[in-house]
C-alpha cells in the first residue's frame, strides 16, 4: 500500500495529463458504415479497453489516479468498471451504494457515488472512457433488482452522469438476455430516456453475442461478444453449448455471427482471455493464459472487422493483494501485474490500426493460400491498396498480393509482442510464400504488412513506425 501511496504523488508531481482528449473530437456514434466507432467529427475511435471490474470497490482515491495513470501510458482509452457488485454493494471506505427500504425503494448512498464520480474525474484527467457495467448480472438472477428497481436506478445513473464526456453504458454483466430480459429492458430505456449523449451495448455470457437476444433493440448501438476463457476442447458440461466442440478459442467467428443478425452493428470482444488466469477458470492444475495467448485474441477479433479490443489480466480485473479473498487462484498483486507483457502490448494493435485508412477495411481470409485452422489460422484483412496478416506460429504463409491494387508491393513484418517492424522488400504482385525469421524461440506471432507501391505516404509511415 505504501509503495502504491508514494507513486501516486510521485506521478502526481511528474506527470502531465494529455492536452487533447479524445472528445475534443466530439461525442462517439457509429461510423456511417456501421462497423466501427467514431468521433462527430469523422476522428476514428478505436477502443482498446482495460478490464477493472472491481475498482469501485477494491481501490482507494489515490490507488485510482495511479491505476489510471498506468492505463493512460499503456494506450488504454477505455476502462471497464463493474458499477455495484452486490445491493447493496461497499466500498473500501466502507460506504454502501445504497439502502434497500422497506416497501423496496432503493436510496442512493452519498459516499459510494462520490467515490464513483472520483473515479470517472480522474478517467477524464487521463483521456480515458468508463464502461459502466451498471450492475452485474448474477445479482439480477438472484432477483436483486426488479423492474421498478431498475427503473428507478437507470434514472439516477443517467441523471448523474449525462453530462460526463466520457461514459459509454454496458447493460448486463456476464448473462444471457434472455434472464429477466424485462430487467436489462427497464435499465436501458432508463438511461436512454434521460440520456442521449453516450453509446450503450450489452455484455453476455460467455460464448454468446448480445446480437442474440437485442439485435432489434432500439437502445443498443454496438454488439459485444464474450469469448471467454476456456481452451479447445474445453466444455466443461455445458448443456446447451452455443458453439461447436473444438471452437471455444476461435474468438474470431463471433463477428461473423453477430453480422449475420440484422441491423447490422459494430461489434468488440468485450470479454476474452485474460492474462495470468487458468484455462477455463475453475482448475488451478490448468495452465496459464500468458501474453501471446491475449495478442492472439485481439489481432483474431480486429483482423475479423471487430471495433476495437478488451484486454484483462488475473489480478488487476479484481485488484488483488494480499489479504483479500483471491478469485481464479490468484496470487499476484494487482500493482506487480500491471507490469506484465500483455498489458503493454495491446497498443502496438491499436497504432497500427490507426496508422492505416480507416473505415474502409474489411476481413478477407481469400488473402490467404491453404490457410491453417486453430493456431496455424492466419487471420487476414485489406483496404485500399494494402493488406494486414496476423500469423500465430510464425509458419510459412501463402499471401495472394493481387488482393490489393499496384503491380508492385512494399512488404514489412511487425512484431507483435515489441511493435518493431522489419521491411521485407518489394515484391511484384503475385502469389508469394514468406517466412518470418523467429530468432528467440516458442511464440514469435506477428503481422505481414503489405502496401502497394504508389502509396509512398502510408509506406513511409509505416516504416518510420515502431508500433
Amino acid at each position: 500500500m505504501k509503495k502504491v501511496l508514494i507513486l501516486a504523488v510521485l506521478w502526481s508531481l511528474t506527470t502531465t495529463v494529455m492536452a487533447g482528449k479524445p472528445w475534443d473530437n466530439g461525442r462517439l456514434r457509429v461510423s456511417d458504415n456501421q462497423r466501427f466507432l467514431q468521433h462527430e467529427n469523422g476522428e476514428p475511435f478505436f477502443w482498446l479497453g482495460e478490464t477493472a471490474w472491481l475498482m469501485p470497490e477494491r481501490l482507494n482515491r489515490d490507488e485510482v489516479q495511479y491505476y489510471l495513470q498506468c492505463c493512460q501510458e499503456a494506450g488504454y482509452n477505455m476502462v471497464q468498471v463493474q458499477v455495484v457488485n452486490d445491493v447493496p454493494a461497499y466500498n473500501v471506505y466502507g460506504q454502501k451504494s445504497l439502502t434497500v427500504t422497506a416497501d423496496g425503494r432503493w436510496q442512493m448512498g452519498d459516499g459510494y457515488w462520490e467515490h464513483m464520480d472520483h473515479i470517472i474525474s480522474e478517467a477524464e484527467r487521463n483521456g480515458i472512457y468508463i464502461g459502466m457495467v451498471c450492475i452485474w448480472g448474477g445479482l439480477v438472477k438472484a432477483g436483486k433488482m426488479n423492474v421498478e428497481q431498475a427503473k428507478a436506478y437507470g434514472t439516477f445513473l443517467a441523471n448523474r452522469y449525462k453530462d460526463c464526456p466520457n461514459i459509454v453504458w454496458i447493460i448486463g454483466g456476464d448473462i444471457e438476455g434472455s434472464v429477466k430480459p424485462e430487467v436489462w429492458e427497464a435499465l436501458a430505456t432508463s438511461i436512454k430516456r434521460i440520456d442521449k449523449n453516450h453509446l450503450m451495448t450489452y455484455h453476455p455470457r460467455g460464448r454468446y453475442t448480445s446480437a442474440r437476444w437485442w439485435s432489434k433493440a432500439s437502445w443498443i448501438d454496438f454488439h459485444a461478444f464474450q469469448s471467454g476463457h476456456r481452451r479447445y476442447g474445453q466444455r466443461m458440461g455445458t448443456k446447451d453449448y452455443p458453439i461447436p466442440d473444438n471452437t471455444e478459442e476461435d474468438n474470431w467467428m463471433y463477428v461473423d455471427s453477430t453480422w449475420a443478425y440484422k441491423p447490422l452493428k459494430p461489434v468488440i470482444d468485450d470479454e476474452p482471455i485474460y492474462e495470468e488466469i487458468p484455462k477455463g477458470l475453475h482448475d488451478a492444475t490448468e495452465g496459464l493464459w500468458k501474453a501471446c495467448d491475449v495478442r492472439r485474441y485481439a489481432y483474431w477479433s480486429v483482423f475479423a472487422g471487430s471495433c476495437g479490443h478488451t484486454y484483462g489480466n488475473n489480478a488487476i480485473m479484481q485488484f488483488y493483494r494480499e489479504g483479500l479473498p483471491p478469485a481464479y487462484f490468484c496470487k499476484k498483486p494487482w500493482t506487480e501485474a500491471l507490469h506484465d507483457p500483455g498489458f503493454h502490448q495491446m497498443k502496438h494493435l491499436k497504432q497500427l490500426m490507426l496508422v492505416m485508412p480507416y473505415f474502409e477495411r474489411v476481413p478477407d481470409q481469400s488473402i490467404v493460400i491453404n490457410n491453417g485452422t486453430q493456431y496455424d489460422r492466419l487471420a487476414a484483412t485489406r483496404g485500399n491498396g494494402y493488406l494486414l496478416v496476423y500469423n500465430y506460429t510464425s509458419r510459412d504463409m501463402t499471401i495472394d498480393l493481387r488482393k490489393i491494387s499496384g503491380e508492385r508491393k512494399r512488404v514489412w513484418w511487425m512484431d507483435a509482442a515489441t511493435g518493431k517492424v522489419t521491411s521485407l522488400g518489394e515484391y511484384a504482385s503475385k502469389v508469394v510464400t514468406f517466412r518470418p525469421h523467429k530468432s528467440r524461440g516458442g511464440i514469435e506471432d506477428g503481422v505481414l504488412i503489405a502496401v502497394d507501391y504508389a502509396l509512398s505516404d502510408l509506406s513511409e509511415r509505416i516504416s518510420s513506425s515502431n508500433f
